[in-house]
């Protein structure tokens, strides 16, 4: 009964305070031109990243969440991302989708997301691997990315990891991903599971 009650709080939610509301329709948004196009458009995320900002200045849930406060999570949601762009496994579509995921939900809620996102992105990827009959290629690759990681932290050179595109398991909308672990995230918050 108690989630029951838990869900009716969240659709009033998604009524009395569009901030939401916007969310899960930019991450649905996002998502699906990402598995259309491997592409998330500039307008959506930096539109999305203009609203949070905004809207969380001009409406903050708490005393203390301001536009530092959405600023704090975007920051954490392009940070912890970027590295993944910087070896070429996520596109920067996908980093500035995270980027406005945290603007949207401060820093703490953004730290969340990004824990269910990567759970969620895990579970495609697995998922994908192993529809495409490719769970042997993944594993290597991603044995030959750490090697090639932990050699150039002791030698101190900067790492030049690249994936030959015949040992590729292949591309996975991110986005997708994404947008099921914030909404997931936002959803089980509300239904009090984290």
């Amino acid at each position: 009964m108690e989630e029951f009650y838990s869900l009716l709080q969240l659709l009033a939610l998604l009524v009395t305070d569009p901030r939401t509301g916007v969310l899960f329709t930019l991450l649905i948004v996002a998502a699906v031109s990402d598995y259309r196009t491997y592409k998330i458009p500039n307008w959506l995320t930096l539109g999305g990243v203009a609203f949070g900002l905004a809207y969380n200045t001009a409406v903050p849930l708490s005393p203390h969440a301001d536009f530092l406060w959405a600023f704090g999570g975007l920051l954490l949601g392009f940070l912890v991302m970027l590295p993944l762009y910087a070896l070429r496994a996520m596109g920067a579509g996908d980093v500035k989708l995270m980027a406005m995921v945290g603007a949207f939900l401060g820093v703490s809620d953004a730290f969340h997301a990004v824990i269910f996102v990567f759970i969620a992105g895990g579970i495609a990827a697995l998922a994908f691997a192993l529809f495409n009959k490719a769970l042997g290629r993944m594993v290597g690759n991603i044995k030959n990315v750490v090697q090639s990681m932990m050699l150039s932290v002791i030698v101190g050179i900067r790492p030049d990891v690249q994936i030959e595109p015949g040992k590729s398991v292949g591309k996975l909308p991110y986005g997708v991903s994404i947008s099921i672990g914030t909404i997931g995230y936002v959803v089980a918050k509300q239904l009090g599971y984290a």
